[in-house]
């Protein structure tokens, strides 16, 4: 029988769970052992009673480490017991992180990274811990936007007169931009996206969103299902075009994260200079490597200008704990079951799907672009 093991998410300010009780009742259906550290759940208010009524043993974070066959976290954990043959299995960020997917190979444990989903196969799509994640974050960031914002986001009949509706624009629309259109729209804003890619124009209407044109034609769709970085050229032609426009907005909300690389700066110091007082932005690209608006800070909330908002926002699952972690670990089952079959964990190689997300195994450092990631570093040193 194969044991998974839970322990509490050890990064500041993380308040998911790898698991939640209804999954770990199917995980137990399925034939495994689940273990789960004393208070994992309590920061997305799952209490140790719900699990142990789903079939889990709630026990000690050193009894997790020794006994686990896997261990399922959200983020990688710090300074992690984890021993050979052990398997880690969550978002372990390897391109932003190539020395952790390194030193788990170093020490014989296999990493299974589910940011690496391959969003071309259809049977990996309830695997997809990213698109579940984004939806969550679009979804909040709208709200974020809508309660740092001093107005109303839809128009008011009041007895002083009509208030007209806020104008929200959208940078991105994939899964969290169209996320984060849908919300807006659906709280009464007047709501433009934008994306460079040209398929995307027909999905920000299908939410009756309007699609922001700048005149720029450009073919941006790149593999997978994500959007290519662009070229110098089509950088600045881009660029001169949204600093006119952005400044015609109340909030903007802003999508563009890239893995593992600087997100690129979609809104500018100059277009922040051209909006108006009282305008909010929040930031979803927002981390250590930077963000998408000019001086935005991670989880930080800064006044720049004359009045406008500038919100670092690029943990906001962290902020909807309970829903974010009833789909992350909806996406932790679904892979757990691909490769736990009859009790028995396999790690197949052959397979598409598997050899997509195994960074790391018996010793080995599998993921070219890690690779090239550590060779650079390793040349740069």
């Amino acid at each position: 029988m194969t044991t998974i093991g839970v322990v509490r998410e050890t990064t500041p300010g993380e308040r998911r769970v790898a698991l939640v009780p209804d999954v770990v009742a199917r995980l137990r259906g399925a034939g495994m052992e689940v273990l789960i550290e004393a208070g994992a759940g309590r920061g997305a208010r799952f209490p140790d009673g719900a699990y142990i009524a789903a079939g889990a043993t709630v026990t000690t974070a050193g009894d997790v480490y020794g006994r686990a066959d896997v261990l399922a976290c959200v983020s990688p954990p710090i300074d992690a017991a984890l021993h050979s043959g052990q398997v880690l299995l969550g978002l372990l960020q390897p391109l932003a992180r190539p020395d952790l997917i390194r030193d788990l190979a170093g020490t014989g444990v296999t990493a299974i990274s589910l940011d690496l989903i391959p969003r071309t196969l259809s049977r990996a799509q309830p695997m997809d811990a990213l698109t579940s994640q984004a939806s969550v974050a679009g979804y909040k960031a709208a709200l974020v936007a809508a309660d740092a914002y001093g107005g109303y986001l839809p128009m008011m009949m009041t007895a002083a007169g009509t208030v007209k509706p806020a104008t929200v624009l959208v940078l991105g629309a994939g899964v969290a931009g169209l996320q984060a259109i849908g919300t807006a729209r659906r709280l009464g804003a007047v709501v433009t996206g934008y994306d460079v890619r040209p398929e995307t124009r027909q999905e920000i209407a299908s939410l009756g969103a309007r699609f922001l044109d700048l005149g720029t034609a450009v073919e941006a769709a790149g593999a997978g299902g994500y959007a290519r970085e662009l070229t110098a050229a089509e950088r600045d032609a881009q660029q001169r075009a949204l600093d006119e426009r952005i400044a015609g907005f109340d909030i903007v909300i802003t999508t563009a994260a890239v893995p593992g690389r600087r997100p690129p700066v979609l809104v500018t110091e100059q277009a922040l200079k051209g909006m108006r007082p009282g305008s909010v932005l929040v930031d979803m690209a927002s981390g250590p490597l930077g963000g998408n608006v000019a001086l935005s800070q991670p989880d930080t909330t800064v006044e720049v200008g004359d009045g406008v908002t500038v919100i670092g926002a690029g943990s906001l699952p962290a902020q909807m704990p309970a829903a974010a972690s009833t789909a992350y670990a909806r996406n932790v089952g679904a892979t757990l079951e691909e490769f736990v079959r009859d009790g028995a964990l396999t790690i197949d190689l052959d397979d598409e799907l598997r050899a997509a997300i195994v960074v790391a195994h018996d010793g080995k450092l599998l993921n070219a672009a890690v690779r090239a990631l550590l060779e650079k570093e390793g040349s740069a040193a």
